[in-house]
């Protein structure tokens, strides 16, 4: 089954390449839906809103919230600061829409593809891939023995790709700054982040990955060899002066 719906403000492609219950893509769909009513930073009454703004505690909310709060806790820490969900509480950031005093956008998209892909895992669904807006994460393989073929946007030529890499059961993230503008801020210094204009990040866990592509997009000079450091990880950057960077480890997935 290929299924396409519009949520979060992007396209979610859900493509299963074996048999699949017939209810299987209201499930996926159904949990991406609780997703925004959980952690959308352009809704008042979604709970991360109403936990920033005072109206609940962290002892109210879902666990859901919770679980992702300590995940984003965890990146700040490995970051030094760089990714930080409360920079928008910062006084010295400037206001703009959709931006909250808790804001895990950062992550939160990788975590939601994570968790989905858990729940097609857990019912026996082998090969399959979910696209979030260029947050990737897949398991099996699309045709025997093939692994996913999985294209990173250019930053500047949105009809080209930067890259094309093969994976299985790996989630892939990339975060950039060309789409919405310099939309990224360093928490560390309230100012938008610079040096690097897009980060791609594969590894196991899709969540961390998210993470990790928006930390390194902040460290900018300093981001690869932050990545670099992590030896489950594999990254791409590309600078702003369009020089392209590769890990190791990001090479023996590259095909293109």
């Amino acid at each position: 089954m290929r299924r396409v719906e519009h949520l979060w403000g992007t396209a979610i492609t859900l493509d299963v390449r074996c048999a699949v219950p017939p209810d299987l893509g209201d499930d996926v769909f159904a949990w991406f839906r609780r997703v925004e009513d959980l952690f959308s930073t352009w809704r008042p009454d979604s709970e991360v809103s109403r936990l920033g703004h005072g109206e609940l505690s962290l002892a109210e909310v879902s666990p859901e919230v919770r679980a992702v709060l300590e995940l984003c806790e965890e990146v700040r820490a490995d970051s030094g600061g760089a990714f930080d969900i409360r920079f928008a509480a910062d006084p010295r950031v400037a206001r703009r829409d959709g931006s909250g005093p808790i804001d895990p956008s950062g992550l939160v998209k990788g975590w939601a593809l994570q968790r989905a892909a858990e729940l097609l895992r857990g019912i026996g669904i082998a090969d399959f891939c979910i696209n979030a807006g260029g947050d990737v994460i897949t398991a099996g393989h699309p045709e025997p023995a093939q692994p996913w073929r999985i294209g990173i946007q250019h930053p500047w030529q949105r009809d080209k790709l930067a890259a094309v890499v093969a994976v299985t059961d790996l989630g892939v993230a990339t975060s950039g700054r060309c789409e919405r503008g310099d939309h990224v801020v360093d928490p560390r210094t309230g100012r938008p982040a610079i040096g690097l204009q897009s980060v791609t990040v594969i590894a196991d866990d899709l969540a961390l990955a998210d993470g990790y592509a928006t930390a390194a997009l902040v460290l900018g000079d300093d981001g690869l060899a932050w990545l670099d450091a992590h030896p489950a990880v594999a990254a791409m950057t590309i600078a702003d002066d369009s020089t392209v960077t590769l890990t190791d480890r990001f090479c023996e997935f590259r095909v293109l």
